[in-house]
Parts: C-alpha cells; structure tokens; sequence
C-alpha cells in the first residue's frame, strides 16, 4: 500500500490530545519529527492504542496508525518491521518509511 492511500482511508488512532483514560507508554523527537503513543489496558492486555505525532510527515503518520492497528490486534506492544515494510512495499521511499518506523521503534522502546 502506498502511504497517501492509507491516509486516505483515514487515521484511526490520531489523537490531538491525550485521552484522560489512557497512560502514555513512550515517545521520541527526532529532528522535526515527534510521536507518542498511548495505551489503555484491561486486566494486564492492551485494549487500545492511540498516538499523536507531527502532522508535517504523512510518512510517520501512516507507520504510526498501522503500528497501532498491529498492536492492539495482538494485545502487546509488539510487531516486526518486516510487516510494517511489507504493507507498505508499494511506497516509492522506502526509505524514508524505513526512517519513520525506527524513530516509532525509539518511541515504543524496540
């Protein structure tokens, strides 16, 4: 998938402010880029995850909603960046996506 098709189809975990039931489990700024994430758990499992990050890089904006997806579809704060790559590959920058995901893996502490 191409990043400006997945913004397209609309975010589903940008928030521009932090939800009052939700603790904040990491965030990284590098150079002009920002991203946080938030989790809201039940009984010890992720049941929810919503992040905020600059708006100026659909790039990190893309990564960072589809890293939240695979999160709470597992219930942990785990994924691979093969996947994350992999639903992306149609994207022309790679690496530019590849730059997005690490500063997200820095956020989240992978």
């Amino acid at each position: 998938m191409k990043v400006k098709d997945y913004i397209e189809g609309g975010l589903k975990n940008f928030v521009e402010v932090t939800p009052s039931d939700y603790k904040e489990i990491g965030k990284c700024k590098s150079g002009c880029h920002a991203v946080s994430f938030y989790i809201k758990e039940e009984n010890g499992k992720i049941t929810d995850v919503k992040f905020n990050s600059s708006k100026r890089c659909k790039k990190l904006l893309a990564v960072a909603d589809y890293v939240a997806e695979i999160i709470k579809q597992k219930g942990k704060v785990e994924f691979k960046d093969e996947e994350v790559l992999e639903f992306f590959k149609d994207e022309k920058e790679i690496e530019k996506v590849k730059d997005r995901l690490e500063i997200i893996k820095k956020a989240l502490n992978k």
